[in-house]
């Protein structure tokens, strides 16, 4: 018999019959949810309500609850059966969940069996302590999707994570415009980056099992889970699941391998230009033309600000885009920033650049450095025209001109490109470029 596939990546979709069959893999083509989910000897997982659990265990280190599995149904949204619209921003690892308290409740607020187990679960995701963290049940969230004109029985996931915030809030009821109070819960949904995006379901079961401790379910957890264990809610904004994570290159990519030639060119380059960096800017100004010519755009240089004077800003280019009467022209503002070839461009000053632009404009950041994690989400995250130049794409731009002009020599390339590159140090408000 093959191994059961425990590992369910986000955003897959997974059959859930109402038969609850777990001896087969898939069921009409899907993987089958209580297939995965299976452990011997235990009662299987549900998701019959919107909030649901298996029972407790008394594990070595006390009573534990294994996880608590939360199910969003957009197709319910906004009836009488549930009159609140859940709110999923998978792309930045955020849910606002509504508990499952409705008008018609007999319980007293916070005592339904849904909101009481969030409930439970935010106050140890607040714990202080990494004791009390590790105690901690993980949510699994999921939400219903339609599948072959069917608004039942598919389920997609979404991730995993904690409770970030519970408050209560005054709801209308349908049903003859009433009110009642209800939670509503913000849930962070947690990276699964170094998991190839996947949560693998063997963690749940560990959990499940009344022999293992907690310290040996942890092994088994994935990694931003171990790190929020040990370091709190103050590690959220690195932990948070972010798509844009994806697209950030790493600053190892960013520098040139020890030893390499274009490791051996960048200090050259940066040597070149230590003690007047002013100058450096001429090299950014021609190697921007470049980068953005070598896609059959056209770009004209324009000018270099004057050094106490750039306020952001260190050179002006011109885009032009389609020909004659079908042309536009934009402004191209560029910062140029000569540091140590091991030095990180942070996203503070990638945003000094970025607040100059005007609509309609583009950014080029030209550094000999590399661009931090937070300075390339942010530029992601907020879609800003910003082109960034780091110190291996430079050195391999100013490589290349070398052995199209045939120089050997990269100091004599480094000259010439600074000469030709047409730049004058002037004093002109940006938008003149477009006259």
């Amino acid at each position: 018999m093959e191994p059961v596939r425990t590992k369910i990546k986000v955003g897959e979709v997974l059959r859930y019959a109402a038969a609850k069959d777990p001896t087969e893999p898939e069921v009409d083509g899907f993987r089958n949810f209580f297939h995965i989910t299976a452990l011997a000897g235990a009662s299987r997982v549900q998701l019959e309500r919107g909030i649901d659990s298996p029972a407790s265990i008394i594990a070595p280190e006390g009573e534990r609850r294994p996880v608590v599995l939360i199910r969003s149904s957009p197709w319910k949204a906004g009836t009488e059966q549930t009159p609140w619209h859940d709110v999923f921003d998978l792309n930045n690892g955020h849910v606002r969940y509504f508990g499952d308290h409705k008008a018609d409740t007999v319980e007293p607020v916070g005592q339904t069996v849904g909101n009481r187990s969030l409930l439970a679960a935010w106050e140890l995701h607040q714990a202080p302590t990494a004791a009390l963290r590790a105690a901690a049940v993980p949510l699994m969230v999921f939400r219903s999707v339609r599948r072959n004109n069917r608004p039942k029985g598919h389920i997609e996931f979404c991730g995993f994570g904690i409770v970030e915030r519970a408050e209560r809030v005054v709801q209308w009821a349908r049903n003859g415009g009433s009110t009642f109070v209800n939670y509503v819960f913000d849930l962070a949904l947690l990276d699964l980056s170094a998991e190839d995006d996947q949560l693998d379901w063997a963690w749940v079961n560990e959990r499940r099992n009344p022999a293992s401790p907690i310290d040996r379910t942890l092994d088994c957890a994935p990694a931003s889970w171990r790190r929020w264990v040990s370091e709190g809610s103050v590690a959220l904004p690195r932990l948070r699941r972010r798509v844009a994570r994806a697209a950030v290159h790493k600053l190892a990519d960013q520098r040139p391998e020890k030893g390499s030639v274009e490791a051996s060119d960048l200090q050259v380059i940066y040597k070149w230009f230590d003690g007047r960096k002013h100058d450096f800017e001429h090299l950014a100004s021609a190697i921007a033309a470049r980068i953005i010519r070598c896609h059959g755009i056209e770009y004209h240089e324009g000018w270099l600000t004057r050094p106490s004077q750039d306020g952001g800003t260190d050179f002006v280019g011109r885009l032009d885009v389609g020909t004659g009467m079908a042309v536009t022209k934009l402004v191209v503002l560029g910062q140029a920033k000569c540091v140590k070839p091991e030095s990180t461009i942070s996203a503070d000053q990638v945003a000094r650049v970025v607040a100059r632009l005007q609509r309609g404009w583009i950014g080029v950041y030209v550094t000999t450095g590399a661009f931090s994690d937070a300075a390339q989400l942010e530029i992601l995250e907020d879609r800003y025209p910003i082109i960034l130049v780091n110190g291996l794409m430079l050195a391999q731009q100013v490589r290349q001109h070398a052995n199209e002009s045939h120089r050997s020599d990269i100091g004599a390339c480094i000259a010439a490109l600074t000469a030709g590159s047409g730049a004058e140090v002037v004093h002109r408000r940006p938008e003149e470029i477009l006259l």
